[in-house]
């Protein structure tokens, strides 16, 4: 069962850093746009999906109004976000199974791959110490973006 909860907690940590971090996508809708933090939170919430949101602010960082350095760091940090982007959505639309004696940990995607004369679904994957370590090292990636977005707000002088 302590395999079970270390992924459990990892997946819990992934979720939280990966939110916790979207969440700065605000700050770059209200810089970009030129509006305020109130009206950026507005936008972020009425796009429901992180696709959507990271297509908005890397839109306005390539408008030709936004100063080239700008756009360069928003650009590079919104593509590091949608690398990151992988790791979670499998982690948040799959199906975890244990077993109980050994603690091996599976996931099952939740997903259909459609080939020309067959439907495949349902993929499954070991929770190995390499995919543990692919989530932990996901995690201080996620870290790391954190704080690109806090810096660029910074600079840029981006509404908080």
């Amino acid at each position: 069962m302590s395999r079970f909860r270390e992924i459990l907690l990892l997946v819990g940590q992934l979720n939280y850093t990966w939110t916790n971090t979207e969440s700065l996508l605000i700050h770059m809708i209200a810089g970009l746009a030129r509006v305020d933090k109130e009206t950026a939170i507005v936008i972020f919430l009425t796009l429901n999906t992180t696709r959507a949101r990271l297509d908005l602010v890397e839109r306005l960082a390539k408008m030709q109004k936004t100063p080239a350095d700008c756009r360069s760091d928003v650009l590079d940090v919104t593509r590091r976000l949608s690398e990151e982007a992988k790791l979670r959505n499998k982690y948040n639309h799959c199906i975890y199974s244990f077993d109980p004696d050994s603690g091996q940990g599976l996931t099952q995607l939740m997903r259909i791959f459609d080939s020309k004369d067959e439907v495949k679904y349902g993929k499954i994957e070991v929770l190995d110490d390499q995919e543990i370590n692919r989530i932990k090292q996901s995690i201080t990636s996620l870290i790391g973006i954190n704080h690109r977005f806090w810096d660029i707000t910074d600079r840029y002088q981006f509404p908080k």
